[in-house]
């Protein structure tokens, strides 16, 4: 329902805004403010891309969470789709997103609503294959199951291959 109001109010107030600054100002003007802002959108997005790709890469060769440069690469990234959409209403909340503080607010926001959790998965390789299967977790509850492993020789081919994967 949201993206359905997006898409019908933002062309409305992008109309009336072009009906109201090309009446103050004229036709010709108003066409040169929408290519500039373009223009220098484009600009201004292709340097803060850089830097935030630059930061990314730093955060990967030091190990850090590359959680911030990601996110901030998608707000620039769309701050550039906004910024080349011709609209005055676009264009400022374009030019708000490539706003290092705006940004930020929109991040804490975001952290604020989403709750993460943790999932971890250990194989063993043998080591352990002597151990009782119905031994306790370390929470006190137990678990039991039955597997079995399946080679590759084991495994029927499908009868229809879609030529993508090997027979």
């Amino acid at each position: 329902m949201w993206l359905f109001l997006l898409f019908v109010v933002v062309p409305i107030v992008e109309i009336g805004l072009f009906i109201q600054v090309g009446g103050a100002i004229g036709l010709w003007p108003t066409l040169a403010i929408v290519v500039l802002t373009a223009i220098a959108g484009t600009t201004l997005m292709r340097a803060q891309g850089m830097m935030t790709l630059a930061r990314l890469q730093n955060s990967l060769s030091d190990g850090t969470n590359p959680a911030d440069p990601i996110a901030q690469g998608a707000m620039i990234l769309v701050a550039g789709v906004l910024l080349l959409t011709p609209g005055f209403f676009t264009d400022a909340v374009g030019f708000a997103l490539l706003l290092p503080p705006v940004r930020l607010a929109i991040m804490a926001w975001a952290k604020s609503r989403i709750t993460s959790g943790s999932f971890t998965f250990t194989a063993s390789t043998g080591a352990n294959q002597n151990r009782d299967p119905r031994a306790a977790r370390s929470d006190g509850q137990t678990l039991e199951g039955q597997y079995s492993v399946l080679d590759d020789d084991d495994a029927t081919p499908p009868e229809n291959p879609s030529g993508w994967t090997k027979p």
